[in-house]
């Protein structure tokens, strides 16, 4: 019998490929060149075709592929009150058919108390559910989403990326951490998130 709830045989995790109409709208957009309305209904439309391709493939589970982000990571922390990009200390390279790439990691800084906006990703995630129509068999997806883990908040920059006057204690900075992660996914599950991985 095939298991209705999570853990599947098989899942999607993190991102998948952005198709090209995504890509030149995101940098379209943020060169000034087109509306945030206009951005939206194209990630929309990806994001639909993205959960069609699941399903047709068998998947149980569907995401969003992570299409209404930039960053997998930043732009889920970057939503927080007195979390700022930050220049990135190290490199990394990239393997890929065309070559090797170098790039930077995205990187943030904690500038004061963190707080939290309410439902950072709730809207992402219920125009995700809201795709998850019962399929030929009758079975219904169940909506996936994923947020950075915890640790994310301070990974690439240590001690040094935590404002000393807003945390000089850093088990306060953590208690913190915990507490704006823990209403995050209050409000996922209130929104009706029941599969919530944290990457």
């Amino acid at each position: 019998m095939t298991p209705s709830r999570p853990p599947f045989r098989a899942d999607q995790v993190g991102s998948l490929v952005r198709p090209p109409e995504l890509i030149a709208a995101r940098e379209a957009s943020s060169a000034g060149r087109m509306s945030a309305e206009e951005l939206r209904r194209i990630q929309h439309a990806a994001i639909r075709e993205v959960v069609r391709r699941q399903r047709e493939i068998g998947l149980q589970a569907v995401t969003d592929g992570e299409f209404n982000r930039v960053s997998w990571q930043t732009d889920f922390l970057l939503k927080f009150a007195n979390v700022v990009p930050a220049p990135s200390r190290f490199t990394v390279r990239f393997h890929s058919e065309q070559g090797e790439t170098e790039g930077r990691p995205h990187t943030v800084r904690i500038v004061g108390k963190l707080g939290r906006p309410r439902g950072v990703f709730v809207e992402d995630f219920r125009f995700l559910a809201s795709l998850a129509e019962p399929g030929e068999d009758g079975a219904r997806p169940v909506a996936k989403i994923t947020l950075p883990s915890p640790s994310l908040m301070h990974f690439r920059g240590g001690r040094q990326a935590i404002d000393a006057d807003a945390y000089p204690d850093l088990a306060q900075f953590y208690r913190d951490v915990a507490r704006v992660y823990r209403e995050e996914i209050a409000d996922l599950a209130a929104a009706g998130c029941r599969y919530l991985q944290l990457d």
